[in-house]
């Protein structure tokens, strides 16, 4: 299940944008201004974010720059009463990857969180970054700064699991399923293995660390 941040400070229509987003099988996640979002994303992984412009506190250009400066590229869809062209060239100045002005009509909000969800796991299906430090699919490698590691394909793709959903807790079962595959008999002590040698190598990296969430499994924490 996809899981939505939606920022608007309007109690009403956020939980109808909630309400719609759950009828049409989505996880949403209510946050009434920019500040609260940032501390809801502190701790908690989203697949996309829902941002009205206009709110106290901090609004949604705001919020928005600063994801991206913090090289979060989770896709935002910025809904607004805002209709202006220069509001809209401001959005997508500072980030934003789709725009609806109000009053929405909400189907084509579903259809564009779908299209927006399906282009972001086609760009990011084989590579992914935390802070200054690149993981590359198709050549195996880590690269931060100038340091570039290549890593063995199954601590490869353990890692990138990881840090391809900061935050976010992956059991011994989901990781062993999807990394060595469901039918293979190696006993889960193998992934607690590759773990300790994934830390060893990564002590020094400054982007991020991976956490064991003790009796559920592990994630990876931006730093």
């Amino acid at each position: 299940m996809f899981h939505i941040l939606v920022v608007e400070d309007d109690r009403d229509l956020r939980d109808l944008f909630c309400d719609t987003l759950s009828d049409n099988g989505f996880d949403p996640i209510p946050a009434s201004d920019g500040e609260d979002a940032l501390r809801i994303l502190e701790n908690t992984y989203v697949d996309l974010i829902i941002s009205d412009i206009m709110m106290p506190k901090m609004d949604g250009y705001a919020l928005t720059e600063e994801l991206r400066r913090s090289n979060i590229m989770t896709p935002v869809l910025m809904i607004t009463a805002r209709s202006e062209l220069s509001d809209k060239q401001m959005g997508f100045r500072v980030g934003t990857d789709d725009y609806m002005v109000k009053p929405i009509d909400l189907g084509e909000m579903i259809w564009r969180v779908r299209a927006l969800l399906r282009r972001s796991q086609m760009v990011n299906r084989r590579r992914a970054q935390i802070g200054n430090t690149e993981f590359d699919c198709d050549a195996l490698t880590v690269r931060c700064g100038d340091t570039v590691m290549n890593l063995p394909q199954k601590e490869f793709f353990l890692l990138y699991k990881l840090v391809s959903a900061p935050g976010r807790i992956f059991t011994r079962v989901q990781i062993m399923e999807e990394i060595w595959g469901i039918e293979c008999e190696t006993d889960t002590h193998t992934i607690d293995v590759h773990i300790n040698r994934l830390r060893e190598k990564f002590k020094d990296n400054p982007d991020f660390k991976i956490v064991t969430i003790r009796g559920l499994g592990y994630k990876a924490v931006k730093l």
